[in-house]
């Protein structure tokens, strides 16, 4: 009785180090990836296992249209690749990845907005099997409307067009102030020529006028004269 109650709590702690390596398997992929129309896309997927990696590890990932519907198996890999050869993506998915260095991608060619959707990736490594399930959501716009505004580029907008405003109001108002200031030169220039004009057409008027300032001379001037 005595040895067979010290061998259970050993036991115990053999099945719960068992279950904890079992568990041990953690696979992480791409939350979002976007895609142009036509041009191959790579969905990322990495593992870590606590057991070594061997020909027994398999990769399989899976697809859900972005309208929902049922699983669709896209690629699996052990050993080899084995992509799809009918459904949705058939002859379009090749292998990626790289196991020694943990890395299970895949890539999709010619990507459609057909292929918008939910992709899974997941990794078994016996005895690791148990895991994360991670998804990557997969938008594919055409590059034309692929423009976004975003946080940094509506910050830099309400900044610099304000300022874009009020410099062009300056610049109108002084257009208009030097345009002002040119009518008064050119009205100012065309008197005097009036004036010129006018002493030229009639030269009896300045011989007055000059006559009038002589007689405005005191007499002393006028000696000396």
């Amino acid at each position: 009785m005595g040895l067979s109650g010290a061998a259970s709590p050993l036991a115990a702690a053999l099945l719960l180090l068992a279950a904890a390596r079992v568990g041990s398997l953690e696979v992480r992929a791409e939350a979002e990836v976007r895609a142009f129309v036509g041009e191959a896309v790579v969905l990322r997927c990495w593992f870590r296992s606590s057991a070594p990696v061997t020909e027994k590890l398999t990769v399989d990932w899976t697809y859900r249209p972005l309208a929902g519907g049922a699983l669709e198996p896209i690629f699996h890999f052990q050993s080899e690749a084995y992509p799809a050869r009918e459904g949705t993506f058939r002859d379009r998915v090749s292998w990626a990845g790289d196991v020694p260095r943990h890395d299970a991608s895949i890539a999709i060619a010619s990507p459609t907005m057909a292929d918008n959707g939910t992709f899974t990736c997941s990794v078994k490594n016996p005895p690791d099997v148990e895991h994360n399930l991670p998804q990557t959501v997969l938008t594919v716009t055409p590059r034309g409307s692929s423009f976004q505004l975003t946080v940094a580029g509506l910050l830099a907008l309400l900044v610099f067009l304000p300022s874009a405003i009020v410099v062009a109001l300056l610049l109108v108002r002084m257009g208009r102030k030097s345009g002002a200031l040119d009518g008064g030169k050119k009205f100012a220039y065309k008197k005097a020529s009036i004036e010129v004009v006018d002493e030229l057409e009639h030269p009896g008027c300045a011989a007055r006028q000059a006559s009038r300032c002589l007689q405005c001379l005191d007499p002393e001037e006028e000696d000396l004269y």
